[in-house]
């Protein structure tokens, strides 16, 4: 089975093609915009692709017989920037899609991800609807500084998150594409905590306390745009958490312990592996 990575340089791509490299059964190839690059980061096959630019369809979809698809964050316009190359991904032979995609997707159909999944359905096409909750990673990686300086500032209030990692959400993408299961599943990870319980939990495994505060949503968005100077990132980052506030992120599911056959990894556990990213 020849198999198209998407999103292969990211949080959880580089993972699946990991995953999926040395497997005697598997071809990857990771689908980059900077294929040279990608090649030096993922020691496998690459080749050209960008969902904006349907030049690069042919080449990219010319041997593939399945595809991992990572929406882009910056595609927010679903019909415009990302089905014309769905449409080609089909037509050009691929037969079936594990797409990466979010927890409540089948319940808000206002994110884009419910739009693709809508499409992936109508489209004839075996699939996959992984739907993830909130990555541990992002603490290692969009809020790493600020972890690092002690504190934590997001607008989550008391709410709980079933925080997932993004390494076993490639472990059940590597499986679902390899093993062809079908299906939507609910990935989390074994429970759910509040943003004060997730520094208490850094503060006890670092050097140093790390402090939860809880500013309100305008400074929230403001002090994230100063810093980030993207808009579009902001204003999603500041849905997920106003979705912790709400109480509506903190569902636990077996699907990940059922998938992996293992219980999925927990939050000390991912701190303990990752430390040194906030020394």
């Amino acid at each position: 089975m020849n198999v198209l990575v998407t999103g292969a340089t990211g949080t959880v791509g580089r993972h699946v093609v990991d995953g999926l490299r040395d497997a005697s059964d598997v071809t990857v190839t990771a689908a980059s915009r900077d294929p040279a690059r990608a090649r030096d980061r993922l020691d496998c096959a690459t080749v050209a692709f960008d969902f904006t630019d349907p030049t690069t369809y042919r080449d990219a979809f010319a041997d593939a017989d399945a595809m991992f698809l990572v929406r882009p964050p910056a595609l927010s316009r679903v019909r415009r920037d990302a089905v014309p190359a769905l449409v080609a991904a089909v037509g050009a032979g691929v037969e079936r899609v594990v797409f990466l995609s979010v927890i409540g997707a089948d319940r808000n159909p206002l994110v884009p991800h419910a739009r693709i999944e809508s499409w992936l359905a109508d489209a004839g096409l075996e699939t996959t609807f992984l739907r993830a909750s909130f990555f541990m990673q992002n603490l290692s990686t969009t809020h790493r500084e600020e972890i690092r300086d002690g504190r934590l500032a997001v607008p989550a209030g008391d709410g709980k998150t079933s925080l997932v990692d993004a390494r076993d959400v490639a472990a059940v993408a590597v499986r679902t594409l390899r093993e062809g299961i079908t299906g939507a599943y609910d990935l989390t990870g074994p429970d759910a905590l509040s943003y004060a319980e997730v520094c208490a939990v850094l503060s006890a495994a670092l050097e140093h306390e790390v402090e939860y505060t809880d500013p309100s949503l305008p400074r929230f968005l403001l002090s994230r745009y100063r810093l980030e100077g993207d808009l579009a990132k902001t204003g999603v980052m500041a849905a997920i958490y106003t979705t912790a506030r709400l109480g509506l992120a903190d569902r636990v599911t077996d699907d990940a312990r059922s998938l992996l056959g293992r219980p999925p990894t927990d939050f000390r556990t991912f701190v303990r592996d990752t430390r040194t990213v906030w020394a």
